[in-house]
């Protein structure tokens, strides 16, 4: 006697079997329309986030301008920690907005900045200063993965209301098996359990 060997019938719920319940069915739409659903939706929520943060990125770029900033006061040496990355300091600026209005605030500037020189910072509309904008590489870096998330969350979103939906079928249809083999045991006088 061999092994004993196991056999995968695909497709079970689409073919014509006696034993075939109507759960089963409707187990059976419930997977397919699961998986359509996660796919399809996936795709449309990541490009509808992916073209959220394209739009978000260009009214950035749009929004923001280089102007010149002169040095008011000279900056301070290098910090000794050297925290920031490009190892500049705050120091005090004044420049003018696009609009024609004198600002003055506090940005990174070179260590040791002598009070007049003149550094490029980047401005809102209303003249405040702001980061620059994110470059080419960036934006597409954060367009693909505000796409991609979006479409995974929405996909195994989908697929976790199909996975739940499939357990309340197998509870429902154990309650349905135990009710009836109750009932054949009953009938008989027997007890099986």
């Amino acid at each position: 006697m061999g092994p004993a060997e196991r056999v995968t019938v695909r497709w079970w719920r689409w073919r014509r079997n006696a034993l075939k319940r109507r759960v089963d069915v409707v187990e059976a739409w419930v997977v397919l329309g699961g998986w359509v659903l996660a796919l399809l939706g996936g795709l449309l929520a990541g490009l509808l986030a992916a073209g959220s943060v394209e739009r978000a990125v260009e009214r950035q770029r749009a929004e923001s301008r280089q102007v010149r900033a002169v040095v008011v006061e000279d900056a301070p040496g290098p910090s000794p920690a050297r925290t920031a990355s490009d190892h500049r300091v705050w120091g005090e600026v004044r420049w003018t907005a696009p609009d024609g209005s004198t600002h003055q605030d506090e940005a990174r500037v070179p260590p040791e900045a002598p009070a007049g020189s003149t550094i490029p910072v980047w401005v809102n509309r209303s003249g405040d200063i702001t980061a620059p904008p994110v470059s080419g590489g960036e934006a597409w870096l954060h367009t693909a993965m505000g796409g991609a998330l979006a479409g995974a969350f929405a996909g195994g979103t989908v697929l976790g209301t199909m996975w739940l939906t499939r357990l309340a079928l197998d509870r429902w249809r154990l309650a349905r098996w135990e009710a009836e083999w109750e009932r054949i045991d009953t009938r008989r006088g027997w007890k099986t359990g």
